[in-house]
C-alpha cells in the first residue's frame, strides 16, 4: 500500500511537470503539426522552390526560342535541321562517327 501511496504523491508533487513533459512530447513528436514534420516540409518546400527555378530557366528559354521562331524563318530551318535532322531537296546529308567498329 505504501508503494502505491509514495507513486500517487509523487504524481501529486510533479503534476504540473509531468503535464508539460507530455503535452511537449505529444506536440513535438507525436501531433500531426509536430516538429519533425515540420522539418520535413520544409525539405519539400526548399525541393520545389529548386524545381520552380529550374522550370522557370526552361520556360524563358523556350519563350525566347519561340519568339525567334515566329519572327525568323532562318530560325525555324535550323531546329528543324538540328533537332529532326531535315534537309533541303537539294542537299546530301554524311553522318560521321568517332567509333572504329571491328
Amino acid at each position: 500500500m505504501s508503494r502505491i501511496h509514495s507513486f500517487w504523491k509523487f504524481l501529486g508533487h510533479y503534476k504540473y511537470l509531468i503535464a508539460i513533459v507530455v503535452g511537449v512530447a505529444i506536440v513535438g513528436f507525436l501531433d500531426e503539426n509536430s516538429y519533425t514534420k515540420r522539418i520535413q516540409q520544409k525539405a519539400q518546400i526548399d525541393e520545389l522552390r529548386e524545381e520552380i527555378a529550374i522550370y522557370d530557366k526552361r520556360n524563358k528559354a523556350d519563350s525566347l526560342l519561340l519568339d525567334k521562331l515566329e519572327r525568323d524563318p532562318k530560325a525555324i530551318e535550323k531546329v528543324a535541321r538540328e533537332r529532326y535532322f531535315m534537309k533541303s531537296d537539294d542537299e546530301d546529308i554524311f553522318v560521321l562517327s568517332d567509333e572504329i567498329r571491328n
